[in-house]
């Protein structure tokens, strides 16, 4: 594989997976994220940006290009839930799901989208979620926001058919990562339940009563950002087991 590659929320768990897949495939790669700490500790390149934050998306990738050159993909994988019932939903928690979710989506895909024009071939993939596919209890301002990102990943996808850019959606179910460790604790916070009974409650959620490994939805990532995936676009594949 070639060409230089960005990830978005590149520091932990299923950004930092994929970016160190992309670097042993002999791509460049550049991993994005809001503290500096986590980016050091994976030994990539690494820009420290806001996604929701269009200027500062717009110098992260800027300084990226100038060290590693055009870039060729992007995984935008930087993302937030907030788990409430919806009557005690602020509009603030709504607006905050939407700011990272799909405008930090749009933001980065936007920074990219210039380079990959001028080569005449590129891949927009984001890291969305069996969410973005059907509805949970709890996590409406989530549920909406990704399902807002699948639906950008369907429009620019027809919009960008006959350039040779691709976009498409990941979308896992529960991932073993601690964006799923928060989930874990609202339950016990909640109910009352231990911590076991909790994990064991949202991986009941898939057929396969497990949950999504990060190394799966790295090599989903690297088979679209690879040749053999050019007539998959504006596509939302589901990592789930058989849930959606």
């Amino acid at each position: 594989m070639t060409g230089h590659v960005i990830v978005t929320g590149g520091g932990s768990g299923v950004g930092a997976e994929i970016a160190h897949a992309v670097a042993r495939s002999g791509a460049a790669v550049t991993i994005m994220g809001r503290r500096e700490g986590p980016l050091r500790e994976q030994g990539l390149p690494f820009q420290t940006c806001d996604v929701t934050d269009a200027e500062a998306v717009g110098a992260a990738f800027a300084a990226a290009r100038d060290a590693q050159g055009p870039i060729t993909g992007v995984i935008a994988n930087a993302g937030a839930a907030h788990s409430a019932p919806f009557h005690k939903l602020a509009a603030q928690d709504m607006a905050d799901m939407m700011a990272v979710n799909v405008t930090g989506v749009f933001n980065v895909w936007q920074a990219a989208l210039p380079d990959m024009k001028e080569a005449g071939k590129g891949r927009l993939i984001a890291i969305a979620s069996t969410a973005g596919l059907k509805g949970y209890p709890y996590v409406a301002g989530y549920v909406a926001a990704k399902h807002g990102v699948v639906g950008l990943t369907r429009a620019l996808g027809l919009e960008l058919a006959r350039t040779g850019i691709t976009v498409n959606a990941i979308c896992p179910g529960f991932i073993d990562t601690p964006l799923l460790a928060r989930s874990v604790d609202n339950i016990v916070q909640s109910t009352g339940k231990t911590e076991d009974e909790a994990r064991k409650i949202l991986a009941s959620a898939s057929p396969q009563n497990r949950f999504v490994e990060t190394g799966e939805v790295a090599a989903a990532a690297m088979y679209l950002l690879s040749d053999a995936a050019a007539a998959v676009n504006g596509h939302a594949l589901s990592l789930s087991g058989g849930e959606v």
